[in-house]
């Protein structure tokens, strides 16, 4: 079922995302996506595709790491980041089945304390997600700790009202452009 929506949502938003292709491109240059490596479900590497929001040269770490944030984005990447809309083409991991619409973000490769943290926790085992339940409760805002701690919540308590309750949140989230770093 979540491929299909993946798929119809591409196919309704393409004209957005061809407008921000666009903007992207003339921003600066190609490549206008990229792509992570991130830990799925069972702790398995999987690529994650993402419009690109930093310059070409910045190390593939937490944004929270870098150094010298002020001057890591392109023109335009600070505002299609805040908005989320960096984050449209995880659609086509949607039809992958590499994520769900909803559970815990996927971790970068080299998160190993997220990792250890979310596998002594279980929390592995779910398919992460496009958005969850840390997402909509501080998402960059929050610590490593807090994050396990809201995955957690969400393990133990998932269901067809939580996620109806995070979609709805995640709208709020998205159009106020809030906790992003």
């Amino acid at each position: 079922m979540s491929h299909f929506v993946g798929l119809i949502l591409i196919v309704c938003l393409s004209p957005f995302l061809l407008i921000i292709t666009l903007v992207s491109f003339f921003d600066d240059g190609f490549p206008i996506l990229f792509r992570q490596k991130r830990i799925g479900i069972n702790n398995k590497l999987f690529w994650i595709y993402k419009f690109r929001t930093m310059k070409r040269d910045i190390p593939d770490i937490p944004t929270h790491l870098v150094e010298d944030r002020k001057n890591i984005y392109t023109k335009f990447g600070l505002l299609i980041r805040k908005y989320s809309l960096d984050e449209l083409p995880q659609l086509i991991n949607v039809i992958k089945s590499d994520i769900a619409f909803i559970g815990p973000r996927p971790a970068l490769y080299n998160q190993e304390d997220l990792i250890k943290m979310r596998t002594d926790r279980g929390i592995d085992k779910l398919m992460p997600g496009i958005t969850g339940w840390a997402q909509v409760n501080g998402r960059d805002k929050l610590s490593i700790a807090e994050k396990v701690e809201m995955d957690y919540y969400y393990l133990k308590n998932k269901s067809i009202w939580l996620n109806l309750k995070i979609i709805w949140l995640t709208i709020i989230k998205v159009i106020r452009g809030s906790d992003v770093q």
